[in-house]
């Protein structure tokens, strides 16, 4: 499985940092079946704490069993969820953290174990991928996730359990830029990308899991985002890549699912700004060693890079 170290969260912080390494994800792993605890509390009170849960995929392992005919999971779920009015102005700043969020409030169970996991990316992590250093910034990022956590223990319970890791790749993130003419009409610019790029996408067998438009979000919010003429993120799954990771050994590595696509234009520009973190990430942080779900990993960054050259983006 996964290198874990089971103690108080003080104890373990300070003995990772000393002998262990970096704390990538945490997991709260309980005694019994939580799924209904777990749907209750992200269906009826994550938002009294600020949180959104936005394009939910529940008990994705039936449909591992339907489609592939079996399945090792009892539960597997993809929750995407942001703290929008907080992270608004961290967006302002650093659009970049937009490649987790939303991020996936994880939930597993393996088929013959008695404990359900919950769990997520811890913060400093996906800072670091995005390459985000400002130490004010990555604070006030963190300090999103405290009344998350403390519902996550109240409402879960059970162990903290956390993913260790030495380092990360040398290359976290992919970004793109596309140029264009800028028409009179944006929307007429917009509508034809996205139109493209979920065809394409598609075609090439991937799920468009989710999307999410932070800037009609801020708009119904009244709240101002002006700093961009549009900004939005798709969340992209690819179900048979998927199941040979998650169902085969490695449900753990869900934390990392969907893949958050952000895209922006600032205001008045004619270039459209694209960012993601690359798959590679789950190799370093996860630790995965499989030679079949590594090569499929970089297998899956290859294709998206190469898909969106195809789309007319250049690699920064």
């Amino acid at each position: 499985m996964f290198n874990k170290l089971l103690t108080s969260a003080a104890g373990l912080s300070l003995a990772a940092t000393m002998a262990f390494g970096a704390q990538g994800v945490v997991f709260n792993v309980a005694k019994g079946d939580k799924e209904h605890q777990y749907m209750k509390m992200v269906n009826e009170k994550i938002e009294s704490i600020g949180f959104v849960l936005s394009d939910p995929h529940e008990r994705i392992n039936d449909g591992y069993k339907d489609k592939y005919g079996s399945t090792n999971l009892d539960n597997l779920g993809f929750f995407s969820v942001t703290a929008d009015e907080k992270l608004r102005t961290l967006l302002l700043s650093n659009p970049e953290i937009a490649g987790f969020a939303p991020f996936n409030l994880h939930i597993y169970k393996k088929m013959g174990e008695d404990k359900t996991y919950v769990g997520h990316i811890l913060p400093d992590t996906m800072m670091d991928i995005v390459g985000v250093k400002d130490a004010k910034i990555r604070t006030e990022f963190a300090d999103m996730f405290k009344p998350l956590d403390k519902m996550v223990d109240a409402e879960i319970g059970g162990d903290h359990v956390y993913v260790e890791y030495e380092k990360l790749t040398a290359t976290p993130m992919m970004e793109f830029e596309i140029p264009f003419d800028r028409p009179d009409d944006l929307a007429d610019y917009i509508d034809d990308f996205q139109e493209e790029f979920e065809g394409v996408f598609e075609d090439k067998k991937y799920i468009i899991a989710g999307y999410k438009n932070f800037r009609e979000a801020y708009d119904d919010l009244e709240q101002d985002f002006s700093k961009y003429d549009a900004f939005w993120v798709y969340s992209l799954c690819h179900f048979k890549f998927s199941e040979g990771v998650f169902n085969q050994g490695r449900p753990d590595a869900g934390a990392f699912a969907p893949c958050s696509m952000y895209m922006y234009i600032e205001k008045g520009t004619n270039k459209l700004v694209i960012g993601m973190p690359k798959l590679e990430n789950w190799i370093a942080v996860m630790g995965i060693k499989d030679k079949k779900k590594v090569d499929s990993i970089h297998k899956l960054d290859k294709e998206i890079i190469a898909i969106m050259k195809g789309l007319g983006a250049k690699q920064i």
